[in-house]
């Protein structure tokens, strides 16, 4: 926040006087602050870094009527003293101008106060690359001296999300998020490889052996291999794994289920809740608590969506099983949609973890496990083609590669792949050891996952792309 008498305040004290200013029925403002440091480099050499600090506030306000309770969400950046009011306002007009809401409910009360509400926002800086960065630097030499040159960024952010409601909730929660994305190519730039990590504080990120992962996987490439378009046995790493995994979860919302329009509606009516997905042991699931990978305890909603509500924030949030040994046993859902579809309430958490019961092989002795297939790095530019049976396409990208009697023996070309998440899951025959991962293609939305690889024994490569 800026502004003339706006600096001092705190987060909780805009919140409170934002509360203290609603005029309406029912109100919930959250103010996030969020600071972020990164760094960036290109041809073996630091090109930028920097440090940057934000606010938002968010302002939902309540109003109800003879037709029921209508709501009006407006958020704004970097509100100033005097610009505090008119938001509140604003939020209350589009409350009163907007009809009932399909998901009103009342608002939360009842959960204790966070006892940290009142601290000052966690922060982040430049000191959380001390480590990482001589190391970092150490790779660039290493790199040099043999013919790779290292592209990438590294980025931390935290967030300190404040909220307060008028039914007397105080919440908080700190949410740091890390990632480094790391590409190794050839002198002559016709080789790439890529690796990627999710970290909350860099402190577990290794760049020399990231760099050496790198480098064994451009030393593959040295042998070119053209194949085409086809069904193959394939290796799915982890970071496969979370991208199409990811992109089901959100594609799973109790609401379009049951009203038939995705692929988790049961033929006839209903939800495919109790269906078997997978003959393997496999659990998906999604935990506030899961370690390395917390997430907020309760409901942030900024908006209301399919199974997501406003109404809901402050909600706790509890482990949740969407698959468990392979069959589904739960699907997202808000208050209101979990009354609609006759489902328990599951709000979606901000991480997913994947595991097989009993797995802990590693994507290495998967690879001594192969006669012949492919081993891929990542996928890239996913979209769906068919909600009905979430078929998703996809291109693969940084290095697919060969693998015989057990051996990578070379790179081959990349291909465009047509598959369903469900589908895979369904036809998987062996999965490894779950280790926390960062999705390639959504790691700007979503960075705590944890993955084992798979092995798919017809992946559908449908045609091939001539990309790198």
């Amino acid at each position: 926040m800026s502004g003339a008498g706006s600096a001092a305040r705190k987060p909780h004290e805009i919140v409170e006087r934002a509360l203290e200013l609603s005029r309406a029925d029912g109100c919930v403002v959250i103010a996030d602050e969020t600071s972020t440091a990164n760094l960036r480099w290109a041809g073996n050499a630091l090109t930028t870094n920097g440090v940057t600090r934000g606010r938002t506030l968010t302002v939902i306000a309540t109003v109800d009527g003879a037709e029921g309770t209508a709501s009006g969400v407006v958020s704004r950046a970097a509100v100033t003293a005097a610009e505090l009011e008119p938001l509140v306002r604003a939020a209350e007009e589009a409350a009163r101008t907007s009809g009932p809401a399909q998901d009103a409910q009342p608002l939360v009360a009842g959960v204790p106060a966070s006892a940290h509400f009142t601290d000052s926002p966690a922060e982040t800086d430049s000191a959380v690359f001390a480590s990482f960065a001589p190391a970092l630097g150490e790779s660039f030499a290493r790199a040099h001296a043999a013919g790779r040159e290292l592209y990438g960024f590294a980025s931390h952010a935290v967030t300190s999300s404040y909220l307060g409601t008028s039914t007397g909730l105080r919440l908080r929660h700190d949410q740091p998020s890390g990632t480094v994305e790391l590409n190794a190519k050839s002198r002559d730039l016709v080789r790439s490889a890529w690796a990627g990590r999710c970290t909350r504080d860099f402190a577990d990120v290794n760049p020399a052996a990231l760099d050496a992962e790198l480098a064994q996987r451009l030393a593959w490439a040295e042998r070119r291999v053209e194949l085409p378009a086809g069904r193959y046995e394939t290796l799915l790493p982890p970071t496969a794994v979370a991208d199409l995994l990811i992109y089901q979860l959100w594609s799973s919302g109790a609401r379009n289920a049951a009203e038939g329009r995705t692929v988790f509606s049961r033929a006839g009516g209903g939800t495919r809740v109790g269906d078997r997905l997978s003959q393997l042991p496999l659990t998906l699931r999604s935990d506030p608590h899961e370690p390395g990978l917390e997430a907020a305890p309760f409901v942030l909603a900024h908006a209301s969506g399919d199974d997501s509500s406003v109404f809901d924030n402050g909600l706790p949030l509890a482990a949740t099983d969407w698959i468990r040994d392979g069959e589904l046993t739960s699907l997202p859902t808000s208050r209101h949609s979990a009354g609609l579809t006759g489902l328990p309430v599951a709000p979606e958490v901000d991480n997913l973890v994947l595991r097989a019961d009993g797995a802990d092989a590693s994507l290495e002795e998967m690879v001594a496990r192969t006669e012949r297939g492919l081993l891929l790095t990542c996928l890239w530019y996913i979209r769906e083609v068919d909600p009905a049976t979430l078929l998703l396409t996809g291109l693969t990208r940084d290095g697919v590669y060969l693998v015989e009697n057990g051996e990578v023996t070379g790179a081959v070309n990349n291909f465009r792949f047509n598959e369903s998440p469900v589908g895979l899951l369904s036809r998987a025959t062996e999965a490894g050891r779950t280790e926390r991962t960062l999705p390639r293609e959504w790691s700007d939305w979503f960075t705590r996952a944890a993955m084992p690889a798979l092995r798919v024994p017809d992946f559908h490569m449908s045609s091939v792309s001539r990309g790198v």
